[in-house]
């Protein structure tokens, strides 16, 4: 049994949801994680709270895997939180799933982590040389560390006094017997939504957690934010000094469902959008267009829609794909991508085709799309990215490949459209994407596209 897919695009590491007093907050949140599975898919976890015991599950897998009706029933109380993650191949990834939940000197504390901190080789190897033992490779350990050894007497002071000491990206919830905290870094790298529901407070990274059970979304927190809820209330403070807001253009490019509202704009709409500033920049004559599923659709529609071509599903995607697959003895020709997207011949054949995707990174999947549409009858492929060409990793809380592994790193437009084997290729300038981010555009982090870099890791 091998992983079945290695996934080609950027991998977003993880997505968080928390409830506070609610009598079925284990039971939403499990709704609140199947709602944000696309951001996590390796595992998951659910911590709850009934104000004098907190409790722990978590697993290997999809959200659907890990839980159950016995094991949900164990997470008895009305406060949780969850979490859902992607891991790093050849980890011992069980222990690294989240959320972790700890014994501090102020009582037990649960803590789930969307981000990725820059300065956590150096933090963490000053702690072990004063002693401290990790049980995990993830850096959100290091909070917990820095945490547990704040001579601050609050607990929110304590938390303030560790957080002023990291650098990164970072969206938190924790929780206790007492009370639920939610946090934004200063930056606002990654996104953190506050919602209301049957009267309690709820947090979810994103709001289709919030749609599918029905809750009020009221607001984002702002960046260096952190929202105490206790039983007495909800308290907002702002300790840290202020950063120049840097939110992750890919949330919107890629990351986050289409029916989504992040970073002050419904994904789907900018994603639409996308494609139509694509159309008038990179317009070509085809017969229909067709997008790569699922992330290509929305841009895909706006593309056609500006250039008056007629939009078709050439590829259908595999929705129904566990997390690892028997590979037949016998070799078949580009196996990983054909169990995931098969193309419609009736639709290609004889067809001049403008295929629309978000995102190039190594190529070599795109080269693998474009082959299978000309072995399925398409006479041209014209390959349309609602985005410009990745050249950078990231360091806030994405999996990427390294800088040399991106494609578009190292070779022109002509070269990574030669490799691909497409009739032509066509990328969303940085000026058209940011166009259509007009209203919060000096907002985003664009370091993906050009190199420029809030903050960089630390040795």
């Amino acid at each position: 049994m091998n992983p079945y897919f290695i996934n080609p695009k950027l991998k977003e590491e993880c997505g968080i949801f928390g409830i506070f007093k609610h009598p079925e907050a284990a039971n939403l949140t499990y709704l609140g994680l199947y709602a944000l599975q696309h951001r996590g898919q390796e595992g998951a976890g659910i911590v709850s709270s009934d104000g004098s015991r907190l409790r722990i599950e978590k697993g290997l897998g999809l959200v659907n895997d890990v839980f159950k009706e016995e094991n949900l029933c164990r997470l008895t109380g009305d406060c949780a939180i969850g979490h859902v993650r992607y891991s790093t191949f050849g980890d011992d990834v069980l222990k690294n799933v989240q959320p972790f939940l700890v014994n501090i000197a102020q009582g037990w504390l649960a803590i789930a982590h969307n981000g990725n901190l820059t300065n956590a080789v150096r933090l963490r190897r000053t702690l072990e040389q004063s002693g401290s033992i990790f049980q995990t490779t993830s850096d959100t350990e290091i909070i917990l560390h820095l945490i547990a050894r704040s001579q601050k007497k609050e607990f929110s002071d304590r938390l303030i006094d560790a957080l002023k000491q990291v650098k990164g990206a970072f969206s938190l919830l924790f929780l206790s017997e007492k009370f639920l905290i939610a946090v934004r870094d200063s930056y606002g790298f990654r996104p953190l939504l506050l919602g209301e529901f049957g009267g309690s407070v709820v947090f979810a990274s994103e709001t289709a957690a919030f749609d599918l059970m029905g809750a009020k979304f009221i607001r984002e927190l702002d960046p260096g934010e952190i929202v105490i809820v206790t039983d007495s209330g909800m308290k907002s403070i702002k300790p840290f000094p202020p950063s120049e807001t840097k939110q992750c253009i890919f949330e919107h490019i890629y990351f986050a469902r289409p029916d989504s509202f992040v970073f002050g704009a419904n994904v789907y709409e900018v994603r639409h959008a996308l494609g139509r500033q694509l159309a008038k920049e990179k317009p070509v004559s085809a017969d229909i267009v067709v997008p790569v599923p699922d992330s290509g659709v929305p841009a895909a529609i706006g593309y056609a829609e500006e250039l008056k071509i007629p939009f078709q599903m050439g590829i259908i995607r595999n929705h129904y794909i566990g997390r690892t697959f028997i590979e037949p003895e016998q070799a078949i020709r580009n196996f990983g991508v054909k169990i995931k997207l098969n193309p419609i011949r009736a639709v290609l054949e004889g067809k001049s085709v403008a295929l629309v995707d978000d995102s190039i990174i190594r190529g070599t999947t795109s080269q693998k799309i474009v082959h299978l549409l000309r072995q399925n009858g398409a006479k041209e492929v014209h390959l349309r990215i609602s985005a410009p060409p990745t050249t950078g990793p990231c360091f806030y809380g994405i999996d990427t490949p390294t800088k040399s592994e991106l494609i578009a790193s190292s070779k022109s437009v002509q070269d990574i459209c030669a490799f691909i084997g497409a009739d032509s290729l066509g990328y969303l300038s940085l000026e058209g994407l940011l166009d259509v981010e007009q209203k919060n555009k000096h907002n985003f982090c664009t370091a993906c596209f050009d190199d420029r870099y809030p903050l960089l890791p630390e040795d």
